[in-house]
Parts: structure tokens; C-alpha cells; sequence
């Protein structure tokens, strides 16, 4: 089965630990990790090495459903994510590993996301197109300033 690997980066003005809560807080995933058009639905979520996750994306348009569920691989905190993930139903086949690179650096955090094994089901292109725009609310919920 081919498959497709997914490289993105992003540099945030924020500090690591925000960005980090921001993969391992199931309220902050359900705010930006779905892309344009979807909305995320937590059904289970333990952040820790073993912990397992699932999860879901509803079109909001259609209703249409696609749930995923995974095992979290490795945390280093304000490091270092990586965790695996499966759809529930099987077409698209196989597993997926997605790694996240956090780095301070003198404006913020530079991210790298590298994700393996993205079933060749799923279009390179849209799989990329889903990522940025949900690196983009990803940015509009760690960089916010707010005071008081």
C-alpha cells in the first residue's frame, strides 16, 4: 500500500509550553485542529505515553462522519509529540505516525510536523491544504495576548 509523507512548518509568536497544551488539551484540538468546513468531536483522550485518543471530524455540511483514534508515542514536554493514528473505518487502510518538533526560538516557537503514512487514499494536496488552514487557527488560538 503507498502512502504519503506530510511535512509542515510554521514559526508562532508563543512560547513552546502554549503550543504544546495546544496538541494535548482535547478543548484546544476541538477549536483548531479541524480544517475549514469540519468540526472535531473529542470521544476519549488520555495525554500520556500509552494513552490512547479518538476522535472525530464531522463535515458540517453534509453531516458525513469520519472518526480516528490513536496511541500517544511519545511526549517530551515543550518538545516533542508523537503519536499514531487509524482510521476507524477501513478504507482508508493503515496507520498514520505524526511527529511535532517544537523549538524556542527569539520570536517564539518553531513547529515542524512530519506526518507518515498518510494513506494514498487521501491526496497529498488535500491532506495539505487541511494542515495549513488548521495551522492557521492553531496560530489565531496560541498567538492571542490577552489581558486581564
Amino acid at each position: 500500500m503507498a502512502t504519503h509523507t506530510i511535512r509542515l512548518h510554521r514559526v508562532l509568536r508563543c512560547p513552546p509550553e502554549r503550543l504544546y497544551r495546544a496538541f494535548l488539551d482535547p478543548d484546544a484540538l476541538v477549536k483548531w485542529l479541524a480544517p475549514n468546513g469540519f468540526v472535531a468531536i473529542v470521544h476519549q483522550f488520555d495525554a500520556k505515553v500509552g494513552g490512547k485518543y479518538r476522535m472525530s471530524f464531522r463535515n458540517f455540511a453534509t453531516g458525513e462522519e469520519h472518526s480516528f483514534n490513536g496511541e500517544y508515542l511519545e511526549l517530551v514536554p515543550n518538545e516533542r509529540i508523537r503519536y499514531s493514528g487509524v482510521f476507524d473505518n477501513p478504507n482508508p487502510p493503515g496507520a498514520m505516525e505524526t511527529t511535532v518538533v517544537l523549538q524556542g526560538v527569539f520570536c517564539g516557537t518553531e513547529l515542524s510536523v512530519v506526518q507518515d503514512g498518510v494513506p494514498e487514499a487521501i491526496p497529498a494536496e488535500a491532506c495539505y491544504l487541511g494542515w495549513q488552514e488548521s495551522l492557521v487557527l492553531l496560530g489565531l488560538l496560541v498567538e492571542a495576548e490577552i489581558k486581564g
